[in-house]
């Protein structure tokens, strides 16, 4: 710069003026997008964004004063968890019983198992928990969520890639493909899988037992893929197969399941998952409380059991919106307030899942019919996978708000019991009509 100016004065060359300030005009339109923050209205500070409550670091180091605080939020996260299945067998409640029957079944039977029951009972919980305690006893267990797509070859050839060819007969523990880390998978042919050829795979096997989850099976819209693992289970059993198929899915019965594989079902031990008695809620809400450091009043702990009317995924939704209500009012024990906020916030999760007719319907019925005179059958339906009985002719209150249900398009005759008894349409309207009545 210094020679550019020097060259510059001996040529008389003069430097060029600076440029004009030219002032931006601002469409009025389009002045709020570019002003300065200072010359914001006041009121535009006045709501802050909403943040996050907890870090999500594992070992958290707030800097700020409420760090204990934090860490009890990050505890609560992990005591009740709705949304997920329980993993670990120390958060796993009640259900004991029907554990038992399970793992009979399997062990000592050698059955094959269908685990059924309505949704959000814990099904999928229960396969986890189970998975779990085989794995210990040196089971091989490979778990699979199906879908509406699922198919036969596909699936299985995934599930024999996880069983080593150590346990093959045809192959030496010390064998070179043993060694390297050979599977089942390698041996299969390229052809589509049928039974039979998986069937005659599996035969091979020694040394030990394997367990084939399948859970959600009620998603399946293939029938072929249904028949197929019936004709699978058959084989496995005709030829005492050490391998052990347990089925999981929504459904009211074993039938409704197995309505295509009805030839198996003296090979298959029906095991039904249903409501949790209500000394099981309370060890639910127990072990929250020992895992999240906080405590529910007796009063509290009884509205979260009533409210949840034995689904573990009610109990642990409502009982984890109201402790975090008590942690925001900066309490570590749970009052009856805070359940009652809790079903609100359920409430409104539960809404937004239903579909647009089924809103449509609960909107019909709710402008005739109070929550609480419709609650009776919400609490029927939640109690018995949907139905409803039509009760006694003489109970004219009764029928008058069944028939109700039924013009609003909440209830349904249900064909298979003569007409006589009804269904919920949609059983988030049922939980919905249950929770709203609970707020009355």
């Amino acid at each position: 710069m210094i020679w550019t100016r020097i060259v510059n004065f001996l040529l008389g060359r003069r430097p060029a003026p600076p440029p004009e300030r030219v002032a931006l005009v601002v469409p009025a339109h389009a002045g709020p997008l570019i002003r300065r923050a200072s010359e914001l209205p006041e009121d535009a500070h006045a709501a802050p964004l909403p943040r996050f409550r907890s870090s999500a670091a594992d070992a958290s180091r707030p800097a700020r004063s409420d760090r204990q605080l934090d860490q009890r939020r990050q505890k609560l996260q992990r005591a009740f968890t709705p949304s997920q299945p329980v993993r670990d067998e120390r958060r796993f409640a009640g259900r004991k019983e029907t554990l038992v029957s399970l793992i009979r079944a399997v062990e000592e039977q050698n059955l094959h198992a269908v685990i059924f029951g309505d949704r959000g009972m814990g099904k999928t919980s229960m396969l986890h928990v189970f998975s779990r305690l085989a794995r210990e006893a040196r089971y091989i267990v490979r778990y699979t969520s199906c879908s509406e797509t699922s198919e036969f070859d596909p699936i299985f050839r995934a599930i024999t890639a996880d069983i080593p060819l150590l346990y093959h007969a045809d192959f030496d523990p010390t064998s070179e493909e043993a060694e390297r880390g050979g599977t089942l998978a390698d041996l299969l042919p390229e052809q589509t899988l049928t039974p039979v050829r998986i069937s005659e795979s599996l035969a091979r096997l020694s040394g030990t037992r394997v367990l084939i989850m399948l859970d959600e099976f009620d998603r399946v819209q293939s029938i072929d893929f249904k028949r197929s693992i019936a004709e699978l289970i058959k084989n496995l059993s005709d030829q005492s197969i050490p391998v052990q198929i347990v089925i999981a899915g929504v459904a009211g019965n074993l039938n409704e399941l197995l309505e295509h594989i009805p030839s198996i079902r003296r090979n298959v031990a029906g095991i039904p998952v249903t409501g949790m008695a209500d000394d099981e809620v309370r060890e639910l809400i127990h072990m929250g409380e020992g895992a999240s450091d906080l405590t529910f009043t007796d009063e509290a702990r009884d509205d979260v059991v009533n409210a949840a009317q034995g689904s573990p995924y009610v109990a642990g939704l409502v009982a984890q919106y109201a402790a975090s209500d008590a942690l925001d009012r900066d309490s570590t024990e749970v009052e009856t307030r805070d359940v009652h906020s809790g079903i609100t916030r359920a409430l409104g999760e539960v809404k937004v899942r239903m579909g647009p007719a089924s809103q449509l319907h609960l909107r019909v019925l709710l402008a005739d019919v109070p929550p609480e005179a419709v609650a009776p059958l919400a609490q029927e339906g939640l109690r018995n996978f949907g139905m409803v009985h039509g009760g006694s002719p003489s109970d004219t209150k009764r029928a008058m708000v069944i028939a109700r249900a039924v013009e609003a398009g909440v209830l349904a005759a249900d064909q298979s019991h003569g007409g006589r008894d009804f269904r919920f349409t949609d059983d988030s309207v049922a939980l919905y009509l249950w929770l709203a009545a609970c707020l009355v």
